[in-house]
């Protein structure tokens, strides 16, 4: 939710199964009587265009141009970031997206505590082989040798003379050591599951409890030009790595503790691919990630909204929503990003954010659905905000049917390395209780 608007389509858009002849006003947004579980909107094949970053300069320059979408979930098939607002507390997140043919998909290690930057790619060239010192007793003599060996070389071994027999008790005696230092090490396989085509892999995935963050980094609109990303008087701050409570920049990717994100506090999660040139135009200085792309994509979330009990701006008005990843990368809280270009709003050519479950109003424990761009529209039913305990939630995208579904998950639904295309169905099947379920259109 880059801004919170009033409910103000509801008037054009009666016609919609998801607006209830019953609707009630409450601080100028409307609401159904009763929650429901699901909110699917239909009809997401509809051409357009919005008004896209051509430039963004220091000095203050941006200027626009028109850039055309079309297709099933268009522009939704673009990369999209996910943004949580407090009070909010995240305990885990997954992405998956369609295998593109059988292979193995690891599996993360079950915990992976005291870590607190991310694993994968970031650090791998940085971790520095360490020599340890080695001292044995052999033939009764104390000798001492540097233990240079740091597992199996990945090249042959060249042919060596026969060692006289002291060599030969040291080398055993080496070998020993080596032998030791091979099995207290843990073992640099990990299990692994095999994902057929058609099926959809995970692709990214986070454990507030476990601590593991694979495939995404945690940034948010932080910029501090000391530690990473920028800031200037002219644009404020870019984004950059967020720390371990998402409070501050970080220098470097950074998981995200188990802890309730603060009701000032906005954690964005991109994917963990780094934007190289291949981003369209992004702010200068600011750190820079895809989003997840595709057609076809699905998003789970487990996380809950407890109530803060604080008042003034967006105060205990906890928000989980969803961006073309082009906001972020160039002003999300500025007028140089294609939220609305250099329209007056969103409906007049945006390139899309997806409200998935906000509070509108402080204090509320009512949490609607919007989406914002050219055929923009939103559900006067309701979610249930998760106070007590936490909710988990699916967000489909798909392609074959041109929808976006939002559905709340049984308790014990498990973030697996892997769904089946069965699975997914059923993330997207209609709610079986029909006074739980809500059909929207964005086809008026």
């Amino acid at each position: 939710m880059k801004y919170s608007i009033a409910f103000a389509v509801a008037t054009a858009t009666v016609a919609n199964a998801g607006f209830c002849s019953d609707a009630f006003e409450e601080f100028g947004n409307f609401f159904c009587p009763n929650p429901v579980k699901q909110i699917k909107y239909t009809g997401l094949d509809i051409a357009g265009k919005y008004r896209a970053v051509a430039q963004m300069t220091d000095a203050g320059e941006c200027t626009f141009e028109d850039k055309d979408y079309s297709g099933p979930i268009a522009p939704f098939d673009e990369d999209l970031t996910l943004h949580f607002r407090g009070p909010l507390q995240l305990k885990s997140v997954a992405v998956y997206t369609p295998s593109k043919g059988k292979r193995d998909v690891p599996k993360p290690h079950s915990k992976r505590h005291g870590h607190k930057h991310l694993h994968k790619k970031f650090h791998e060239h940085e971790a520095e082989k360490r020599a340890d010192m080695v001292v044995a007793t052999i033939d009764g003599k104390i000798e001492s040798w540097v233990n240079n060996y740091f597992g199996p070389s990945t090249t042959a071994p060249e042919a060596t003379p026969a060692a006289n027999p002291a060599g030969a008790a040291v080398s055993s005696a080496v070998s020993a050591v080596q032998s030791a230092v091979e099995s207290a090490a843990p073992s640099s396989s990990t299990p692994s599951v095999s994902v057929p085509p058609g099926d959809f892999e995970r692709i990214a995935y986070y454990s507030s409890q476990d601590q593991i963050a694979d495939g995404l980094v945690f940034l948010g609109n932080l910029g501090d030009p000391a530690i990473s990303g920028t800031w200037d008087t002219v644009w404020g701050s870019s984004l950059a790595y967020a720390n371990e409570d998402g409070t501050k920049a970080a220098a470097s990717p950074t998981v995200l503790k188990d802890c309730q994100i603060d009701d000032s506090t906005e954690i964005i999660i991109a994917s963990d691919k780094e934007c190289n040139g291949d981003c369209g135009t992004v702010r200068p200085g600011a750190v820079a990630y895809k989003g997840f792309e595709g057609a076809n994509k699905v998003f789970l979330a487990e996380f809950s909204m407890p109530l803060s009990g604080k008042t003034g701006w967006n105060m205990d008005m906890p928000a989980f929503w969803m961006l073309n990843g082009a906001i972020p990368r160039t002003g999300q809280y500025s007028k140089c990003s294609c939220w609305a270009g250099d329209n007056a709003s969103p409906q007049q050519g945006g390139c899309g954010e997806a409200d998935i479950i906000e509070v509108l109003r402080t204090g509320d424990t009512k949490a609607k659905s919007t989406f914002h761009f050219a055929a923009g529209t939103g559900d006067s039913h309701y979610f249930d905000r998760p106070t007590d305990k936490p909710m988990k939630v699916a967000v489909v995208f798909q392609a074959a049917s041109s929808t976006a579904s939002i559905k709340v998950l049984d308790d014990n639904y498990d973030f697996s390395t892997s769904l089946t295309s069965d699975q997914v169905e059923d993330l997207i099947n209609d709610e079986s209780t029909p006074d739980l379920f809500s059909l929207m259109s964005f086809a008026l």
